[in-house]
Parts: structure tokens; C-alpha cells; sequence
């Protein structure tokens, strides 16, 4: 999954990245609120940690611009503790949740996990496909109950499958979700690790949809 982390204080910055890079996430940052709407309008992000108080624009005028935008990715704003007003200005403009600063990391983390899961039609956080299991808090993957070892990649690219499953993802959306802005992308990549994906689980959930993407089915649905 892509985030976005909107956040001018430079160390506050890259603690949130770092925390959420090394939680499986993708992650873009932006240090003003012009970089920030710029990104958030162009980019497709699956969620957005976004701070009220930024230079060259504020949070609140660049969540109210993407939502004018049809932009609709969960955004968690970041608030000082004492100021409930930006807790109501955020929600009116179109934040999904809040964090009041300061805040533990494992906080935030926790409620990105919800947003993304509600945003997908998911409840806990266990994502389950037939025998196949992919715990979102501990980043571990099983079948029948036995542990599959994957990389980060393999992780995220199953990650966002589990996360949509039911509907044909294209190659191209997820190039798009699970590398960075910088990112050398190459589709041909994704089939490489559908392909490992596909040895390591040992389990017929991936089906590819010719011409169109892939689709991740428990193996009844699929006939298997």
C-alpha cells in the first residue's frame, strides 16, 4: 500500500516514514502544503498522514482541494492536543480520523491499518483467502496455519491483492501502489513476483485475467 506523509517538522517527518516504511508501507513525503496537494492530487495513494499547521498552504485547505477534486483516499490529520477546533475543521473538510500531537508511532500505525481496511470493505485484521492468511499488524503470512516467508515485495504486492479481493487489479495499479514517486517501474517486474507468490503459497488464489490484470479468489470460487 502507498502513503503520503504530509509533515513540515523535519525529525517528525522521518519518524513517520521510517515507522511506516518499515511496517511494509510505501511511502512519499512532502514538507509543504503545496508539495503535499500537488502529490495528493497526481498520485494515487491509498492513505494520507496529513498535519493541520504547514507552511505555503494549511492542512485544512489542502484536504478541503482534494476532496473538491474527487480525491478520495482516508486521511488522518495530525492536531495539537488543545486545539479541538482543527479536530471539527478536519472532519468538516473530509478527514477520516485524527492523531493528537504528541502521539506514539505504534497510534498511528494502528489507525492507518483501520482506515486502509475500511476503505477496502475489510473489518479485522486478519485478511483471509481460502487457506491463505495475511495478519496486517504483525506483517505474517500462512497457509493452513504454517508460515510462508516473503520479501517486502512479495508482502505488499500480496498485501494490496488481499486488500481488493474479488476485482481485477492491473499490472498498471500496482506498479502505481507499491513503489514510491522515485521508483525505477517496470510492470513486467509484477509478474515475476505474482510468479513467486504463486510457488511459495502453493495455493491456486491469484488468477490472471488475461489482457486485464489479476484477481485474487479463494480456490472453490476459482474451480480449483
Amino acid at each position: 500500500m502507498r502513503l503520503l506523509v504530509v509533515e513540515d517538522d523535519p525529525d517528525l517527518n522521518r519518524q513517520l516514514t521510517k515507522a511506516l516504511s518499515d511496517a511494509g508501507y510505501v511511502v512519499d513525503r512532502a514538507f509543504d502544503g503545496e508539495e503535499g496537494h500537488y502529490l495528493g492530487d497526481n498520485e494515487p495513494y491509498d492513505a494520507v498522514v496529513l498535519d493541520i499547521g504547514l507552511p505555503k498552504k494549511d492542512g485544512i485547505s489542502v484536504l478541503e482541494a482534494w476532496r473538491r477534486n474527487g480525491r478520495t483516499m482516508p486521511v488522518l490529520i495530525l492536531t495539537a492536543r488543545d486545539r479541538w477546533s482543527d479536530k471539527v475543521q478536519g472532519f468538516d473538510a473530509g478527514a477520516d480520523d485524527y492523531v493528537a500531537k504528541p502521539f506514539h508511532l505504534e497510534e498511528v500505525l494502528a489507525r492507518i491499518r483501520a482506515l486502509l481496511r475500511r476503505s477496502t470493505g475489510h473489518a479485522q485484521s486478519e485478511l483471509s483467502c481460502g487457506p491463505v492468511t495475511l495478519d496486517t499488524r504483525t506483517g505474517r503470512v500462512s497457509v493452513s496455519g504454517n508460515p510462508v516467508k516473503m520479501t517486502s515485495h512479495e508482502y505488499r504486492l500480496l498485501a494490496y491483492l488481499m486488500h481488493h479481493s474479488g476485482r481485477v487489479v492491473s499490472r498498471t495499479e500496482l506498479v502505481e501502489h507499491l513503489y514510491d514517486q522515485d521508483f525505477d517501474r517496470d510492470s513486467n517486474t509484477i509478474e515475476v513476483f505474482v510468479g513467486r507468490i504463486r510457488k511459495k503459497l502453493d495455493v491456486d488464489i491469484i488468477q490472471t485475467v488475461r489482457g486485464l490484470g489479476y484477481l485474487l479468489t479463494p480456490p472453490a470460487a476459482n474451480g480449483s
